[in-house]
């Protein structure tokens, strides 16, 4: 059993080579990364960072403003895409995959199931978005079976709700606002994707979007109508089974938590009924709904964002301390296995950035506790492990330290990781290969250490107040335990290079039944070195940490 490492990856811009991108391109001025890209080469140097899932960020097909009519697909209107490539959640067709993915448009279905096969042929597992919550303005199937109602097809445009329409209306009304629509036209206006039920969204809002009905009114006090289904629930329901079938082993469910949980706790059996081996990982972040995703929902796994990487991003700025991560799994209780934890997606700043931290470094210590501190998986988003900074200005969202999900790109530490397919290094300077290198280690430790896939975890900040050889706001330390396995891991959030003290209490060799050693061998997993030391409550355990860094103690425990 392997703890899951998830490596997200935005689609459209993995192996993009162009060095010439200009601000706001086409796709002919800057290119377009492609399913063929993902060749059995670029698949195992993934697999050797640690990594057991891919996510496959923006596969489904969305709106944009490139023209694929001449291949028999709709095209949009500009005034609902955003940016020249639009975003992968605005989806236009989910019956089809982006056709910006494919060498051969008319075949990019072949390619993707290609894909699929050599994914799993490197021995990783897939994962694609699924967004439930709303979907492109302009949307419309050209890909759908033949016996596939498409979406609002036989809607009441008549009525704001009815549990059989698959959008909101409002009679009476054309979509207006600050965004200027052009020549587009909307009668009657639908409600916006973000829960805007108005006709007037403003830029602000997710204006190239409309919101999906799962049979909640929400003009009458978000009374529900679930019985008989929704009829959003039955062509949902028939959607996942659709990429179910075509191989994929999970889904990122965009925005749950806007979706009842009631239709997650229907729809989750029935898929996993057929595919159990299917995974659900749900963008929640209403800590007050947590257990009703998980437990009445059925999901997997649920972002930790409002918890542990907002702490950690408190901690690595200097903005909070340490002693606040006791905090984050204090107050998950059951849920903490349940959760998927990451310092970089898509949505977030790159830790590298200038919002951030500025460079890899500093973020360090912050990975190393997030990804040993639970059983639950770890996630990385691509280029982070080469402290990729973010801060091109591509296009539409502007230099924001994000890495565009709007725009045609080409990044710049991937385009050289990438090397012309080879992947060699050679063009990564020293920082970057380093970095990498210690990502590596790390997530090969999380992934396979046995304390930290399965173990119990206990916290020693409580038995560790500030001293000389300890700082509670810049040091957290754990315990992880499995059978005869211990690991002591400790993280240094600061710049400067320390000797920790680490007091091991007297409740924790009681909580382990850890006999008490007066000399035992230890080895340091990131750096291999061996060392011996003392095991006792009235001994600490001294550790030297260089600035930004933490270490891994194990310790094989005796039989007693």
């Amino acid at each position: 059993m392997n703890k899951i490492i998830l490596y997200q990856i935005f689609t459209r811009l993995f192996g993009n080579d162009n060095t010439q991108c200009v601000a706001n391109g086409s796709i002919e001025q800057n290119g377009c990364g492609k399913f063929a890209n993902f060749t059995p080469e670029a698949l195992a140097a993934i697999k050797e960072l640690g990594v057991t899932h891919v996510w496959y960020t923006g596969v489904i097909e969305h709106a944009t403003q490139t023209d694929y009519s001449a291949q028999g697909i709709r095209p949009d209107h500009k005034a609902t895409v955003k940016g020249k490539a639009g975003s992968p959640y605005a989806i236009k067709d989910y019956y089809d995959v982006d056709p910006d993915l494919a060498t051969d448009v008319p075949g990019r279905m072949k390619e993707f199931n290609q894909l699929v096969k050599r994914t799993h042929a490197a021995g990783l597992k897939m994962i694609i978005d699924f967004v439930p919550n709303h979907v492109a303005r302009c949307y419309h199937s050209d890909a759908k079976p033949k016996n596939v109602v498409d979406l609002g097809e036989k809607d009441d445009t008549t009525q704001f709700f009815s549990p059989k329409n698959n959008f909101y209306y409002l009679p009476g009304t054309t979509l207006g606002g600050e965004v200027d629509w052009q020549d587009y036209t909307e009668t009657p206006a639908r409600a916006t994707g973000n829960n805007r039920f108005d006709a007037y969204p403003s830029r602000n809002d997710w204006y190239e979007t409309v919101k999906l009905n799962y049979g909640v009114n929400y003009l009458e006090g978000e009374r529900t109508e679930f019985y008989p289904f929704p009829s959003t629930w039955l062509k949902m329901r028939d959607i996942l089974l659709y990429w179910a079938k075509k191989g994929v082993d999970g889904f990122r469910c965009d925005m749950a938590e806007m979706v009842p949980f009631q239709f997650w706790g229907w729809v989750i059996p029935i898929i996993k009924e057929k595919y159990p081996h299917i995974i659900f990982i749900a963008e929640v972040y209403n800590t007050w709904e947590y257990y009703n995703y998980v437990k009445h929902g059925k999901f997997d796994y649920l972002y930790d964002k409002v918890g542990l990487y907002d702490t950690l991003i408190g901690v690595i700025r200097h903005q909070q301390s340490a002693t606040d991560i006791t905090r984050c799994w204090q107050n998950l209780g059951e849920l903490r296995s349940h959760m998927l934890h990451f310092m970089e997606n898509h949505d977030e700043q790159r830790l590298a950035s200038d919002f951030i931290v500025g460079h890899g470094r500093p973020a360090l210590p912050a990975m190393l506790v997030s990804a040993t501190i639970d059983t639950c998986p770890t996630m990385i988003y691509f280029g982070q492990e080469l402290g990729e900074r973010g801060m091109d200005q591509e296009g539409y969202s502007g230099r924001d330290g994000r890495t565009t999900i709007f725009d045609y790109w080409s990044v710049d530490t991937l385009r050289r990781w990438h090397d012309g397919g080879t992947f060699s290094g050679r063009e990564l300077n020293d920082g970057e290969r380093d970095l990498q290198a210690y990502y590596s280690r790390l997530l090969h430790i999380a992934r396979d250490e046995k304390a930290i896939v399965e173990g119990d975890f206990f916290d020693l900040m409580y038995a560790n107040p500030h001293s000389v050889h300890f700082n509670p706001h810049r040091h957290y330390a754990f315990l992880r335990k499995c059978e005869g396995e211990l690991l002591l891991i400790v993280a240094n959030f600061d710049a400067h290079d320390t000797d920790v003290k680490v007091h091991i209490p007297s409740h924790a060799f009681d909580y382990f039944e850890l006999p008490t050693l007066y000399s035992i061998e230890a080895t340091e997993l990131l750096t291999g070195t061996a060392t011996a030391l003392t095991l006792s409550p009235e001994q600490p355990i001294e550790v030297t940490l260089p600035g930004y860094s933490g270490a891994i103690l194990k310790l094989q425990i005796p039989e007693c």
